[in-house]
C-alpha cells in the first residue's frame, strides 16, 4: 500500500484482530498450533517483504541507480541531494527541509511525496514538515515485485 502526501491528518494504522487466533484454536482445538500460525504468518510476512525489496533494488541498481546524474540531475529543475553525517547517510529533517526550499525557489506548486503505510517514522517526518496525508492506493506497484497471490497478501 502506498501513501501519499501533499505540503496534517495523521495515516491510520491497522491492526489485526485477534479474530484469526481464535478462529484458529477453535477449529483445530490446539494452543500449539494457534501460537505456531501468527509465527508462521511473520516469517511469511518477513520472506515476502524481504524478497520484493531485495526485487526493487536490483531494479533500481540497473535503472536510476546505476546513473544518479543521468536520472535525477541532468533534466531541467532536478536536483538530488544524499545528507551524511560522520560517513552514514542521514539528517532527513533537514534533507527535507532542503527539498522544500528547491521547491520553493523554482517555484514549484506542490510537492508530493510517497511511500508505503508501514512507514511511521516517514509519516511523522512528512507531517513535521508540514505535509499532509492525502490519501493511500492499494494499486502501487514496486519495480520488481510480480504482484503473486503471496506478494499481496504478505507485503
Amino acid at each position: 500500500m502506498m501513501s501519499g502526501y501533499k505540503g496534517s491528518a495523521p495515516p491510520t494504522t491497522h491492526r489485526a484482530p485477534p479474530l484469526p487466533a481464535a478462529l484458529c484454536f477453535a477449529l483445530t482445538r490446539s494452543l500449539l498450533l494457534t501460537c505456531l500460525v501468527p509465527a508462521g504468518l511473520l516469517g511469511l510476512r518477513y520472506y515476502y517483504s524481504r524478497k520484493v525489496v531485495l526485487a526493487y533494488l536490483d531494479s533500481a541498481l540497473h535503472t536510476d541507480m546505476a546513473d544518479i546524474e543521468q536520472y535525477y540531475m541532468k533534466p531541467p529543475g532536478s536536483c538530488f541531494w544524499v545528507a551524511v553525517l560522520d560517513g552514514n547517510v542521514g539528517i532527513a529533517k533537514a534533507l527535507g527541509r532542503k527539498v522544500l526550499e528547491f521547491a520553493l525557489v523554482h517555484n514549484y506548486s506542490a510537492v508530493v511525496l510517497g511511500t508505503t503505510a508501514v512507514k511511521v517514522a516517514a509519516h511523522k517526518l512528512y507531517e513535521s514538515l508540514g505535509f499532509r496525508h492525502m490519501g493511500s492506493s492499494d494499486r502501487y506497484v514496486m519495480p520488481g515485485m510480480t504482484l503473486s497471490l503471496a506478494e499481496r497478501l504478505f507485503f
